[in-house]
């Protein structure tokens, strides 16, 4: 979502005022702060913006990564063509945004997506959210309903996550993969014997 609202907030501002965005974002960033308080934080930037703008500006700002290559993090890639190719169903579960995830879903032909509601009025976002955000708990309710609705044993589905908010639905499937190098994540998966990837490098 950092990525989207950098861009977003480009797009929506007169070119003389870029490098007030830039200072903006460096801002949202330095400013640590729980999971949950950071999406909203994201979110509010949105406020009174017209819902068909936002999406269109996903889309291109998905092409724009497309073309500046290396926009996918290969390791995940390759374990979600790899489960493609066995026949399971895909699921992106995320706490980022539909304007992020829907074009990124079509272009992984994965058809079940699970994010945060942003809450719309009258076509226009408010900044607020609908509901709490795709995390933690709500992440294993959306996995969990994911696998009722398929009819699939928990045991036999896998979970990928990168944060510690990720552990609620990490423990719920059978299989639970660890992206990265969170501290907690790293030593939940040593503990349980679960398998790992490497991290985006920075």
């Amino acid at each position: 979502m950092w990525g989207f609202l950098g861009y977003y907030l480009v797009a929506t501002t007169e070119p003389a005022r870029h490098p007030d965005v830039e200072e903006r974002m460096a801002t949202l960033r330095s400013h640590r702060r729980p999971r949950a308080q950071e999406t909203s934080a994201l979110i509010g930037n949105l406020a009174g913006a017209a819902v068909e703008d936002v999406t269109r500006l996903g889309q291109a700002w998905l092409r724009a990564e497309l073309r500046r290559g290396d926009f996918f993090h290969r390791p995940a890639l390759d374990a979600l063509l790899a489960h493609q190719g066995a026949g399971h169903r895909i699921a992106l579960v995320s706490c980022s945004l539909p304007a992020v995830l829907a074009p990124l879903a079509r272009l992984l032909d994965v058809g079940d997506v699970w994010c945060t509601s942003p809450e719309i009025r009258n076509g226009r976002y408010t900044g607020e959210l609908s509901a709490p955000p795709m995390l933690g708990e709500r992440k294993a309710a959306a996995v969990e309903l994911t696998a009722t609705t398929n009819r699939a044993d928990l045991a036999d589905c896998t979970a990928y996550g990168d944060h510690v908010t990720d552990l609620p639905m990490l423990r719920m499937t059978g299989h639970a993969v660890v992206v990265g190098e969170d501290s907690t994540l790293t030593r939940v998966a040593r503990q349980h014997g679960w398998r790992r990837l490497p991290g985006v490098p920075r």
